[in-house]
């Protein structure tokens, strides 16, 4: 078993200024553009967080709350949520920032699932998660929750057996 390490040890901060060669008709980003950036920044994440190669499981709703326009910068946080066996959920919050204006506003969040695996391909067990402040407590204790939905949703887990939704669904 790797060594537990610390989530803030992979910390990741991504920033991008939006082109015009990055949005659409109406001169926002592109959706499909920012959520390459999101995975980006979640592999970087995972990969700090394990020392290997991952690849990406799961990506959970991504909602376009405010658009981000051409000339915008793009600032992407990367953060470990839980580490699993051989998977993490990592929490990538986007932020578009019009520095003339001195304004910021969270545009995004999403949480990604990364599995890490071997040069062949084969998953690979990875580092606890060392749970540092109540943020980081919050984040790991739902993390298990968030998990339990995506196996659900995928058919890898029957209802019955997510424990950890079982309060909310009344199972």
């Amino acid at each position: 078993m790797p060594k537990p390490k610390s989530i803030k040890e992979s910390i990741t901060i991504m920033t991008e200024m939006v082109m015009p060669n990055d949005t659409n008709t109406l001169g926002n980003l592109m959706g499909g553009n920012l959520m390459r950036m999101m995975d980006i920044a979640g592999a970087i994440t995972a990969q700090k967080h394990c020392n290997r190669i991952v690849v990406t499981a799961s990506v959970d709703n991504v909602s376009f709350v405010n658009p981000i326009p051409l000339g915008n910068v793009v600032t992407l946080e990367g953060k470990i949520t839980r580490a699993f066996t051989t998977s993490m959920e990592v929490v990538v919050n986007v932020f578009s920032e019009n520095i003339p204006a001195g304004t910021k506003t969270k545009t995004n969040q999403a949480f990604l699932t990364f599995v890490a695996v071997d040069q062949t391909g084969r998953p690979i067990e990875v580092p606890e998660a060392i749970i540092e402040t109540e943020e980081e407590k919050e984040l790991y204790d739902s993390a298990q929750r968030r998990r339990e939905l995506r196996l659900v949703l995928a058919g890898r887990l029957k209802p019955e057996e997510a424990t950890a939704l079982k309060s909310i669904f009344n199972l």
